[in-house]
């Protein structure tokens, strides 16, 4: 019977397809792209796809994003659905891989003896010889238990009718975030950024994602993301935008921000221990 394997993310297929190249394996490998940690998720597994249409709309909405990706990754896993092939899901602990390995849990919780799983740190997946050491962890490929795939999708099913606009995976737990909760973030980055010398404080739109996810977010702050939001707080005068969408302070922001009520904090749906 021929393996199907699945990970999150096109550079970490890429390692994945050369690592199995090298081992002489002919198993297929599907990327799932669509990051589940933004945007909406309910009625996203419903017949008709109307989930479906909402995230592509959002990708859309964004305009950095190809909106194809929730479809691409719906018609993969209905394709893995009507297939009878082994699965094995590749996945770090990061809030995207997390999110893509529930979600196949939920979608094949009924057929539990094809899914076998690969826990991966970053490290391994990304880097020099990154192809190498996926290929040295294929035989670890290891049966998910029946227990554990009921736990994930009943997860998945959580984070579906939590409906947030962002997801923060901390503590092996995920809670629902809020656009205003990731502006919030952003501008305290870029206030602390402020104190550089003059022409040194605009910070680009990468090393403000990467400042993000460090930072706190609770899931990896991908650049469409980045840029949306700038481009939102820029039209509220929040912050500077260049042309190559370097951002920074607006001036007296900073001090408007501060003189303003804390936000109220979002009520969190907590998920099963592990």
């Amino acid at each position: 019977m021929t393996t199907i394997h699945l990970i999150y993310g096109e550079p970490a297929v890429t390692t994945l397809r050369q690592a199995l190249e090298a081992a002489g394996r002919p198993d297929r490998v599907i990327a799932l792209c669509d990051d589940l940690t933004v945007g909406p998720l309910r009625d996203i597994d419903v017949a008709g796809n109307p989930g479906v249409a909402q995230r592509a709309a959002f990708w859309e909405r964004l305009g950095d994003a190809p909106p194809a990706l929730a479809h691409d990754d719906c018609a993969a896993l209905n394709a893995l659905e009507a297939d009878d092939s082994h699965v094995v899901i590749w996945h770090t602990h990061d809030a995207a891989h997390q999110l893509a390995l529930r979600r196949v849990c939920y979608r094949l919780r009924d057929v539990p003896q094809r899914l076998n799983e690969v826990r991966l740190t970053a490290d391994e997946i990304s880097g020099p010889n990154a192809a190498a050491r996926i290929e040295a962890r294929l035989p670890d490929a290891a049966p998910i238990s029946v227990l554990r795939i009921t736990r994930l999708a009943l997860e998945w099913q959580e984070a579906k009718f939590a409906n947030g606009e962002t997801r923060r995976w901390r503590d092996n737990t995920f809670t629902s975030g809020t656009w205003s909760d990731l502006d919030a973030m952003i501008l305290d980055v870029l206030d602390a950024h402020e104190d550089r010398p003059a022409g040194a404080s605009w910070l680009a739109s990468d090393a403000l994602g990467a400042a993000l996810t460090r930072g706190g977010a609770g899931f990896t702050v991908g650049e469409p993301v980045v840029l949306w939001r700038l481009r939102e707080l820029c039209a509220a005068e929040e912050l500077r935008l260049r042309d190559d969408m370097c951002a920074a302070c607006a001036p007296l922001a900073a001090a408007a921000r501060a003189a303003r009520p804390p936000l109220p904090q979002t009520a969190a749906h907590l998920s099963l221990p592990r």
